[in-house]
């Protein structure tokens, strides 16, 4: 592989830290061994998430400085309403503080009890949003998308043949459809546009409306660009916007491939629920053209959107991924393959088959991974989706794997290299390590505030 470069320079630069593992050993004791409670100080390589992790660009700064802060129709606002229009196409632009806030005000005026929501894989908030209404939030993943080794090029599709028979048997409740680019929960996967394109074919047929969760938009269609058969000739921005032409709305968070720290949005071609939603974000949010951001938010998320869609950036970001997880393979570190676009999935079952999924050996092994390199990761399974059954019993996730979720435009090739070797000495030790008990389970979104302790 040739030798991979960022294709931009670094004008400004932040210190890491370099703690002790005694002191970090403190630190995630007083954390309830959940890295989320960690404080970002004592964290030296930090993939807990890619979202609101990413380096501005001077384009963005520069737009930040010219931002309008007028309360009700800043010209802020009128920038960052044309650009999501040029991208997606829908006609009404929601802008929210973030894309939960999204998906709470969709959920809100579209979930009730008995709901049903089928997707490829709903992610957490998602997940939380509809459950919260009352609904059932309903994973349709293709059958390949649980085994890590398997090779599909889009593992992030959903089984269509399945969708089509929730569909036929349910569709008297079901008020939407989704689906995730990419696929976080089954590893960052892709969804091809062939798939997408039998999605809207099938929830149309039945009148069903159709909205993407559609945060990595721009990976997902880079990766339809090198892997679909007759794709290679258009360029990303031309499949975006057909990906977007097929459904009828979506949800952003424009923390991920909007290249910001804050922002998102819900737009929308439904005229009547579009406006219950400006009204509803008025009680929530903010007014319809600020929406909780202040403009220099909007300001930066509309650059964004078009520096994203740069082939350049996208090329390095697959390409950076990928060193990531072939690194970790070499040192011995199973990985979801193939490596998605803003994350490498660590096989966590696969290194610490001794450790049962109750005991969550994702979750000790990311406690392992920052205790011996202050690596910050996040663990993707039995913690963030594993459920007590009716009859009580513990019901694990699809898979136990650990999240390194890579910040855009933030580390270098020299940090991954070290990142790769820390986890190696983790990995020759794998043995040793114990599992974990939960000691605090929060009703929603444990992965957030859970606390641990050894099992």
């Amino acid at each position: 592989m040739p030798v991979i470069y960022e294709p931009f320079k670094i004008k400004t630069v932040e210190a890491l830290a370099q703690l002790t593992r005694g002191e970090r050993e403190a630190l995630l004791e007083q954390a309830g061994r959940n890295l989320f409670l960690v404080p970002a100080q004592a964290v030296t390589f930090d993939f807990l998430t890619d979202s609101g992790q990413a380096a501005m660009s001077t384009e963005q700064w520069a737009a930040v400085m010219r931002a309008d802060e007028s309360y009700a129709g800043s010209r802020s606002f009128q920038r960052f309403e044309a650009a999501v229009r040029e991208l997606c196409g829908y006609r009404h632009v929601i802008p929210t503080h973030q894309g939960r806030a999204a998906e709470r005000i969709l959920f809100s005026l579209t979930v009730r009890k008995g709901s049903v929501i089928p997707s490829n894989c709903h992610f957490d908030t998602t997940r939380a949003n509809i459950e919260y209404g009352g609904g059932e939030a309903l994973d349709l993943v293709i059958a390949e998308a649980s085994d890590p080794r398997n090779r599909h090029p889009f593992k992030g599709n959903v089984d269509l043949e399945r969708l089509e028979r929730v569909v036929r048997e349910r569709r008297a409740n079901m008020p939407l459809g989704m689906v995730t680019i990419t696929n976080n929960s089954a590893g960052g996967q892709p969804v091809s546009l062939e798939n997408l394109r039998g999605v809207s074919r099938i929830l149309r047929a039945a009148g069903v409306p159709f909205i993407l969760d559609a945060c990595r938009f721009a990976e997902n269609c880079w990766f339809i660009k090198q892997r679909e058969s007759g794709q290679a000739h258009r360029s990303v921005a031309e499949i975006a916007r057909e990906v977007f032409s097929l459904a009828d709305g979506c949800t952003v968070s424009g923390k991920k491939d909007a290249l910001v720290n804050m922002g998102g949005f819900l737009a929308l071609n439904d005229d009547e629920l579009a406006a219950r939603a400006r009204n509803l974000l008025i009680l929530t949010e903010g007014f319809p053209t600020y929406g909780g951001c202040s403009a220099r938010d909007l300001e930066a998320m509309a650059v964004g959107l078009h520096e994203v869609l740069d082939e350049r950036y996208l090329e390095y970001r697959a390409q950076s991924t990928a060193y990531l997880a072939e690194g970790l393979e070499r040192a011995g570190i199973r990985t979801v393959q193939p490596p998605g676009g803003h994350a490498v999935y660590i096989d966590a079952h696969a290194l610490l088959p001794h450790i049962p999924p109750e005991q969550f050996p994702g979750q000790a092994l990311a406690c392992e991974l920052f205790l011996h390199g202050g690596i910050r990761s996040c663990e993707i399974g039995s913690v963030m989706f594993g459920k007590r059954g009716e009859d009580g019993a513990f019901v694990p996730a699809r898979n136990e794997l650990v999240r390194l979720a890579i910040p855009r435009r933030v580390y270098t090739q020299s940090h991954v290299d070290r990142v790769i070797e820390l986890a190696g000495e983790v990995a020759a030790r794998a043995s040793t390590l114990r599992g974990l008990r939960m000691t605090y389970r929060p009703p929603y979104l444990p992965h957030f505030t859970g606390r641990f302790e050894p099992a």
